[in-house]
């Protein structure tokens, strides 16, 4: 027997249950791994509350490193020993001691790629791909706006985006994560209760930005929209502040013909050739040293609530992992 995160209903942190677990033997197309570190990140809260609902009772966690223990038949990517790492949709359940999954979603890490790097990164620095390189393609000389900039995602998104020759300004919460988002990729940092719109007006030269990437939602929609140049495009990419559950289409009007988009990773990486792709990207960034991961803190596995308030209560820096 091994041991996980189980839920049995939706519901605040206090729903996460330490419990023992059987794992099984792999199937076909499928590895056994042996976590040695997992990632923890926002729509994790999402499924768990319900906001995003999966069949109950379930496990929880998408993102996370390990060994390979045993394969089942008809794999070959992958050895027993090898180290891996993934970032994967349904099924959950990442926040366990061991677990089977299917070897499509496998990421052998490089040798110099860490275990703890691997689970810190692959889902935040492949949403950073995304956004950055295919929902709206990054220019040089452009400027962007981006929320949670001191966040898991934000604090890879701004430096790939520095990299990119991008001008990026960062929206935090809190003085300590404004210097740390100056520290990686910000040219220049907001917190969340200043005149965003004027301030960004004034970088701007009063133009605005090509694209704003808001991991906020209700309580920034309408913020991020005027902060954009006319034909500039909104990415909607989270909930922390709720769904976006009511939008106007003239607003986008009005604003300057403006666009909208709210993008799931996996419309993004739903084959192996686009895994590939985005982990090549990813692997040559962090390898090359234009981004710099954020490990911020570190919860044992069995304490995964706290991890959750801690998260909900925007009192993490960087990526935040649970140890096995």
């Amino acid at each position: 027997m091994t041991r996980a995160i189980r839920i049995n209903e939706v519901g605040g942190p206090e729903a996460l249950q330490w419990v023992e677990v059987d794992v099984g033997e792999p199937g076909p197309g499928e590895a056994r791994i042996a976590h040695t570190a997992i990632g923890v990140n926002f729509i994790d809260t999402y499924h768990r509350s319900g906001l995003y609902p999966l069949e109950l009772p379930t496990g929880l966690g998408g993102e996370a490193s390990g060994i390979v223990m045993s394969v089942g038949e008809g794999v070959d990517y992958i050895v027993p020993g090898d180290r891996v790492a993934y970032a994967a949709p349904r099924p959950a359940g990442s926040y366990s001691e061991e677990r089977i999954m299917p070897v499509k979603w496998l990421v052998k890490l490089p040798e110099d790629v860490s275990d703890d790097m691997g689970a810190a990164m692959l889902l935040k620095g492949l949403t950073s791909w995304y956004l950055l390189r295919q929902t709206y393609r990054v220019q040089p000389g452009d400027w962007v706006l981006l929320y949670a900039a001191a966040g898991g995602v934000g604090l890879i998104a701004a430096q790939w985006a520095q990299q990119l020759g991008a001008h990026v300004i960062g929206v935090v919460s809190t003085e300590e994560k404004r210097q740390l988002a100056l520290s990686r990729g910000c040219e220049a940092v907001l917190l969340s209760d200043d005149d965003i719109v004027g301030a960004v007006r004034e970088l701007t030269g009063g133009e605005g930005v090509p694209v704003v990437y808001d991991p906020v939602g209700k309580d920034t929609v309408v913020t991020s929209m005027d902060c954009l140049r006319p034909r500039g495009m909104l990415v909607s990419f989270g909930n922390a502040s709720g769904p976006v559950d009511c939008l106007n289409l003239l607003e986008l009007a009005k604003r300057g013909s403006l666009y909208v988009t709210r993008p799931v990773m996996w419309n993004y990486v739903s084959s192996r050739e686009e895994l590939d792709e985005g982990c090549a990207e990813l692997f040559a960034q962090v390898q090359g040293g234009n981004v710099e991961i954020e490990i911020g803190q570190r919860f044992p596995l069995s304490d995964a609530a706290d991890a959750h308030r801690a998260l909900e209560a925007r009192q993490t820096v960087g990526s935040t992992l649970l140890v096995p």
